[in-house]
């Protein structure tokens, strides 16, 4: 006779998002999405590596609470994403956010700009997919947590190679979904729309460009990052146990409105 399963199912739902004896590594941890994205996965039971290039963001994130440690990794060099993916052993969580921008039309783009940008939002993310991908897929598990942006679907002059790394980023992670799903590896992105970090200092400094950048939005403001970690929790968790090759947008309804106009009253 089959065994009666006794499992208490509110209880199994009171668990959803846990992440009790799972390790995640969250580069870009220093600052920003990624610091928020450490700490709440720490919150709920994980075991973070805080890495960043700048070990002194990451000791500052990883002194934030437990269950986090730190350490430098500068995912512009490939031999040392290979590295750290050995050394760390196994890992059920991959996070990773470090972009960088150079705002100006493609016409006055130089190729050093070009592959600065190119090599860190998409190179980066190929290595570090590969490095941590094939653990994951040898044992039989695990989730990867790419950050794309609103600009893979929706461009602004003056940001076109940042927007097709990406739009790329989101077609190499759905093609790694496809390959690794049947490993048990799920890999999705986190779409950002606005949000308040070093990377927008720039535009938050200029009080029209801020201003207009807010009202785009349907919720007409700038998000903070940590309204981003609770998309990464549940990529990460068994709450999204059957999310793979996804975006999911976080971006206060920006992409789901074409601008706006106010009539003067």
């Amino acid at each position: 006779m089959q065994a009666q399963d006794h499992t208490d199912p509110m209880d199994a739902y009171s668990r959803l998002f846990r992440l009790d004896g799972r390790k995640a590594v969250v580069v870009g941890a220093g600052s920003g999405i990624g610091r928020e994205s450490a700490l709440a996965l720490a919150a709920h039971g994980a075991t973070v590596v805080c890495a960043d290039r700048d070990l002194t963001a990451a000791t500052e994130t990883a002194s934030m609470g437990p269950g986090l440690s730190p350490r430098a990794l500068d995912v512009l060099d490939g031999e040392a994403v290979t590295r750290a993916a050995e050394e760390l052993g196994p890992v059920d969580v991959l996070v990773f956010t470090a972009a960088t921008n150079v705002r100006k039309p493609l016409l006055d783009y130089t190729a050093e700009e070009f592959e600065r940008v190119v090599a860190l939002n998409l190179r980066a993310s190929f290595d570090l997919v590969r490095a941590f991908g094939r653990g994951m897929a040898a044992r039989g598990g695990g989730s990867i947590i790419g950050f794309s942006s609103i600009r893979a679907v929706a461009v602004e002059p003056g940001q076109g190679v940042y927007a097709a790394t990406k739009a790329g980023l989101v077609q190499m992670l759905r093609t790694a979904a496809a390959e690794l799903g049947p490993s048990g590896v799920r890999v999705n992105t986190v779409a950002p729309g606005i949000v308040d970090t070093p990377l927008t200092a720039q535009i938050r400094a200029v009080p029209e460009w801020s201003e207009a950048y807010a009202s785009k939005s349907a919720l007409g403001r700038w998000s903070r990052p940590d309204e981003l970690a609770g998309a990464v929790v549940y990529l990460a968790s068994d709450a999204s146990s059957f999310v793979t090759g996804s975006q999911l947008f976080v971006d206060g309804g920006w992409t789901a409105i074409d601008g706006r106009y106010t009539p003067p009253s």
